[in-house]
């Protein structure tokens, strides 16, 4: 089957006997062209299923209104929640935004920032995938002027905007309630510590362990991808330790599901011998059996805040102060790790 040829701004013109010039600048609404014109240009453009080249828009203009979001995962309520956001304040004023996703390896995340920044997008709003210790290519995105915000995953050392919320106060958050439901064994399935949102969860582990007067040993910190997977394997592993924990913090609410199915496998209650708390509210903690508490990141205000510090940086690009956003976690005390229900 040939390919069919695809209709050009010559196409248009040709057909309305109309200049180029005249068709683009109909096109892009112009208030030199009539209004009768416009309608004529618009009205053969969808006859002749016309698709504007944007590459080329981009080259003309030197901008694209096009913004590049790059997340690692989109099975992630909380990642497609932000990315819904950053779309909605985006597409208000006049921006759009091309996905990708990371799959947290680091060779795919530096693939998706090339392809970005060769279609010349406006502006990259990401977080970064578990696999990147490299910054290499986020520094790449500021050396060619793009406008780069960084969320949830991110390194103050790229001296970028970024969103996010307070992750040590979330592991107090998290510690002060478990130690209030008479838990003093309290292990930690992890994120790898090099990235700067789980390093700081560690942090504030042991710190709000230390304050309550509780010891916090290195084996009882194990650090994953926070997969599902993931949240099986170390959660027996925990249950064939000498010492059992009788609660696990989890850092993501996927693995804290696995922990969850792997204590219901081996007939442990739940939370009256292992209390269970996840991170990130993901929809399915308020539907399990028992509900699992977890940390609200406010996905909605992310993207939200992430979008307008893109406008502003685009607005005002001498801007020289970095805005660093940090929103207050939010602990859901479910049934997975209150001991007080009835």
């Amino acid at each position: 089957m040939e390919n069919k040829k695809k209709s050009t701004i010559k196409d248009i013109a040709a057909v309305l006997g109309l200049t180029p010039s005249a068709v683009s600048k109909a096109l892009n609404d112009h208030p030199r062209i009539s209004e009768k014109t416009k309608v004529a240009v618009k009205e053969a453009a969808i006859q002749l299923d016309y698709q504007p080249n944007y590459l080329s828009s981009a080259l003309r203009k030197g901008k694209s209104n096009l913004v590049g979001v790059i997340i690692p995962r989109v099975n992630s309520h909380f990642f497609s929640s932000v990315v819904e956001n950053i779309e909605k304040v985006l597409n208000l004023n006049g921006y759009n935004i091309i996905m990708t996703q990371s799959n947290e390896l680091y060779a795919k995340e530096c693939q998706e920032i090339d392809t970005l920044l060769k279609i010349q997008v406006d502006g990259i709003i990401a977080s970064m995938a578990n696999e990147t210790t490299d910054l290499e290519y986020y520094q790449k995105i500021k050396s060619k002027g793009t406008q780069l915000v960084l969320f949830d995953r991110g390194e103050e050392e790229l001296n970028v905007d970024y969103v996010g919320i307070d992750d040590y106060k979330s592991s107090h958050l998290v510690i002060d309630h478990l130690v209030s439901q008479n838990c003093k064994r309290i292990a930690h399935i992890a994120g790898f510590k090099h990235i700067r949102i789980y390093k700081e969860r560690i942090r504030g582990y042991k710190d709000a362990l230390e304050k309550s007067g509780l010891a916090a040993p290195e084996n009882w910190i194990i650090e994953s991808n926070l997969r599902l997977e993931d949240g099986r394997r170390i959660m027996q592993q925990l249950l064939d330790s000498p010492e059992r924990p009788d609660a696990v913090y989890v850092a993501g609410d996927i693995a804290a599901l696995g922990a969850l199915q792997v204590l219901l496998e081996n007939n442990i209650k739940v939370p009256e011998e292992i209390a269970l708390i996840g991170f990130s509210d993901e929809p399915f903690t308020s539907l399990t059996q028992p509900s699992i508490s977890t940390v609200n990141q406010h996905s909605d205000q992310i993207g939200k805040l992430a979008a307008e510090a893109f406008l502003e940086r685009i607005n005002n690009p001498k801007k020289k102060t970095i805005n660093r956003i940090i929103l207050e976690p939010e602990l859901i005390i479910r049934q997975s790790s209150n001991r007080n229900l009835k």
